[in-house]
């Protein structure tokens, strides 16, 4: 029986390297992360988010929370 989602595992991380668009610093942001703030310049940093299990599941909320649910929309009518 799974307790979580396999995508919520930490040790399933992966990290990607981004250069920041403001400064072009490389900056490091992990697989369950969408934004981060930039070490050098302070400025958000994001990753294209492709689309997930949150977009269509019925249980993405209990699954990843709310706070989480908030920052992908938010994420995602920003990228619009």
């Amino acid at each position: 029986m799974i307790d979580q989602c396999p995508g919520q595992d930490r040790r399933h991380l992966k990290v990607e390297i981004i250069n920041c668009p403001h400064c072009g610093y490389s900056v490091e942001i992990f697989s369950d992360e969408i934004q981060i703030s930039c070490p050098k310049c302070r400025n958000l940093v994001s990753r294209d988010r492709l689309p997930s299990c949150v977009d269509w599941c019925k249980a993405a909320r209990e699954c990843i929370g709310e706070k989480m649910l908030k920052q992908l929309k938010i994420h995602d009518l920003t990228r619009a």
